[in-house]
């Protein structure tokens, strides 16, 4: 309804930031675009928040309140194997997550509100945010920090995520838990170095460290309850020397997931007492680290009652879905809506009618959204404003 305009523009800008991804902390050509394209419509533009954070103010035909849209810049260091004509030039560095598409389709929101200012009443703050692929820290914190939902002050934000388990043309909402928190964990076992003919004069780490790995999926199957979610994954194992040498250290590095805040508080000692027990059960000693990273990203209850509305206004009853379960990944997101009233949907990005089982899913180096998903998400930006801020 309010994209069709824009349409040929946003997919031009997701192409050319798909082209030059950045990484996080150094998305400085993408934040300049953005700024540039902010500053074209006449909004008031603040560069350089928390980074390579981008601010573009609009200010409505009166007071009223604030609405703030967010859209993350960064990529992924993977190499791309879309084989598409407008894939990255950077070796190593893919949009392998959608941040390129939404950053896309913000800039068209911005256009599409911009038009129709003189009819709102109140503030739109369009928050072009960095570095939401760095967990432990994020790029929301540096922003907020630096006063981002201030002057004025922010009553509510929105966000959304190309989702590729969904088909084009679906806009999925979850009241409430909608993604987990997600920790980090460093696990380094030490043992004795031995010839490996003769284990019984060392202390295996190796063995040792497998065991602490199969010891920790006990947490989530006894210390956590059936009715709660939460995932334990080591991502990283590394360790030894040679073939024929028994090693004396192993390194580990996963993830913990959680929706519980009190499951979430439980985790740095259970992982802690799990992995030191059993390896100084087999001879060995342990150290772990455990970082806090993203909070569970919580949306507001009544935030999402009017977005579904918005979203079945714009995009028609059949596009909208209500989620049943939340999902395990996580977003930088979950800082800003840990602040005020938020809603991040889910943007079904995978082609109509294609098989879910045969879709590269996000932090894939053959990931491609269906960029008809575009005018969705606009719209969806556009209407729930509208609606927010009454026009």
């Amino acid at each position: 309804m309010y994209a069709e305009k824009y349409l040929e523009r946003v997919i031009s800008w997701r192409r050319d930031i798909h082209s030059h991804p950045e990484l996080s902390r150094q998305e400085q050509r993408t934040s300049e675009l953005a700024a540039n394209v902010l500053e074209s419509l006449g909004l008031e533009v603040t560069r350089n928040i928390g980074g390579f954070g981008v601010v573009g103010m609009l200010r409505g035909n009166s007071e009223g309140r604030t609405v703030a849209l967010r859209a993350d810049m960064d990529a992924l260091p993977l190499n791309e194997e879309t084989g598409l004509s407008y894939a990255s030039k950077s070796q190593g560095v893919m949009h392998a997550c959608g941040h390129d598409t939404h950053t896309a389709m913000l800039l068209g929101a911005a256009c599409a509100l911009s038009e129709i200012r003189d009819r709102l009443k109140g503030n739109v703050k369009f928050i072009f945010q960095p570095a939401e692929e760095l967990n432990p820290s994020g790029g929301a914190p540096g922003m907020i920090s630096e006063g981002v939902l201030e002057n004025p002050k922010v009553d509510a934000l929105f966000a959304l995520h190309v989702w590729p388990a969904f088909e084009t043309g679906k806009i999925v909402l979850r009241s409430g838990e909608a993604m987990a928190a997600s920790d980090r964990i460093f696990i380094t076992v030490h043992g004795k170095t031995a010839h490996g003919s003769r284990p019984d004069q060392g202390l295996d780490a190796i063995v040792t460290a497998s065991h602490v790995i199969t010891g920790l999926q006990a947490i989530i199957s006894r210390s956590v309850s059936p009715l709660n979610s939460a995932v334990i994954t080591i991502g990283t194992i590394h360790g030894g020397y040679r073939y024929n040498v028994i090693p004396d250290c192993v390194k580990l590095e996963g993830t913990v997931r959680t929706l519980n805040p009190d499951i979430q508080e439980r985790m740095p000692e259970l992982i802690t007492r799990t992995s030191k027990g059993i390896a100084e059960a087999l001879g060995c000693s342990c150290d772990v680290e455990y970082i806090k990273g993203y909070p569970p990203l919580v949306n507001n209850a009544k935030l999402v009652t009017l977005v579904s509305e918005s979203i079945k206004k714009s995009c028609g009853d059949d596009s909208l879905i209500i989620a049943e379960q939340p999902e395990l990944a996580a977003e930088d997101f979950a800082f800003f809506a840990r602040e005020r009233p938020a809603v991040m949907a889910w943007l079904g990005c995978r082609p109509s009618g294609s098989d879910v089982n045969n879709t590269a899913m996000l932090h894939n180096t053959k990931f491609n959204p269906d960029e008809n998903c575009f005018k969705f998400g606009i719209d969806y930006f556009v209407q729930s404003t509208i609606d927010f801020l009454g026009a």
